[in-house]
């Protein structure tokens, strides 16, 4: 995949985006702090929980500890180096604001009901507007978005089509996109999900990044739509 030219809608949605101000107005968060990507036309976009605290210190999506563990996981997956991977996917998430600290203590809040749904149509507008090959949703909340509810040791290391049916990827075959882009789930890459720590988690991971793989390659060499 090679990197992708800036597109004045998605520019236009991004300055949309940057002027929100919906949470803070229904009073669920103090300040707006979207954090955007580059507004570039990516073939795969993955969609995770939301932005840190690193994030909002950075103005750059991804970049605290669990993104370097996201980073190396695309790289395993064939995407490159970090610099190569925010050139070719464009990463967003489920609502663009850093929502705070968990009142645990431990780790981010998860973003409320209300927060997902006011975001929602930044969201939609994204990916209505990049179209993407490879949709890659990352954490249950995006999974969920896409999936629906089920256990996560059902979703992680298989591929499905946008109504949530799985598809057979293989070295050999690889299914044409039917318009709707592939979804992959990952498990969230955060040190505070205990997800990947239970026996057998970790192989269902290395099928995901496996089955990444022959998606990427199977874009990079312009697998036809269908």
């Amino acid at each position: 995949m090679g990197p992708a030219a800036s597109d004045p809608p998605l520019v236009a949605l991004h300055n949309r985006i940057t002027s929100c101000r919906r949470c803070v107005d229904r009073g669920l968060l103090g300040a707006a702090t979207p954090i955007l990507p580059a507004p570039v036309l990516a073939p795969v976009v993955l969609v995770g929980q939301a932005p840190g605290r690193l994030e909002v210190e950075s103005a750059l999506p991804f970049s605290g500890r669990a993104g370097k563990q996201l980073f190396r996981w695309l790289a395993e997956a064939g995407a490159g180096p970090e610099s190569e991977a925010r050139r070719t996917i464009y990463l967003t998430s489920m609502t663009k604001c850093f929502p705070g600290p968990a009142s645990s203590g431990s780790g981010d809040r998860r973003p409320s009901t209300e927060e997902v749904s006011l975001c929602q149509p930044h969201l939609d507008g994204q990916l209505d507007i990049l179209r993407p090959r490879l949709l890659l949703a990352v954490g249950q909340l995006a999974i969920a978005r896409y999936l629906g509810v089920r256990p996560m040791d059902q979703l992680v290391g298989r591929v499905f089509d946008g109504s949530g049916r799985e598809l057979e990827v293989t070295l050999e075959s690889v299914p044409p996109s039917t318009g709707a882009p592939w979804v992959l789930p990952l498990p969230h890459p955060s040190g505070a999900s205990r997800w990947l720590n239970q026996p057998g988690h970790r192989s269902l991971l290395a099928e995901a990044l496996a089955r990444m793989s022959l998606l990427l390659a199977a874009i990079s060499r312009g697998c036809p739509l269908k």
